[in-house]
């Protein structure tokens, strides 16, 4: 049995009103995280949050539109020319741009096999959005 998946992102199972695309899930990714994320035009809801309750580092890849990535008060752009690393202990945060932004998120935790997290899992429950209840 060949060994390699191809989904269509806007097929993927999806959560948080089809904003969070489970494409680890469905590709069948069990080494690392990762999630593609939609946000709409000029969004700027996206919860400040770090990771220091999983010690997770994490990859921001545009892969359609722009948008900054805020770590601890700096905007940083985060469009087809840039991508960024954000560790476990730094606060972080996305505001699309006006056309909004499609991003793939890869996290691991370094040193340490990765376990998924159950919300995403294809058809798990809705993420729980860091710092909101």
């Amino acid at each position: 049995m060949p060994d390699y998946a191809v989904r269509k992102i806007d097929e993927m199972d999806a959560a948080l009103f089809g904003s969070f695309k489970r494409a680890r899930a469905e590709l069948g990714v069990e080494s690392f995280g990762m999630q593609v994320i939609d946000l709409p035009p000029s969004f700027d809801g996206y919860p400040s949050h770090d990771h220091t309750h999983d010690d997770q580092e994490e990859v921001y890849i545009a892969l359609r539109g722009a948008g900054e990535l805020e770590v601890e008060g700096e905007r940083i752009p985060l469009d087809e020319d840039h991508m960024a690393r954000v560790g476990p202990t730094e606060k972080r945060k996305v505001f699309s741009g006006p056309e909004g932004i499609r991003m793939l998120i890869v996290g691991g935790i370094p040193g340490w096999p990765y376990a998924a997290p159950e919300t995403t899992e294809i058809g798990g429950p809705d993420p729980k959005m860091p710092g909101r209840s």
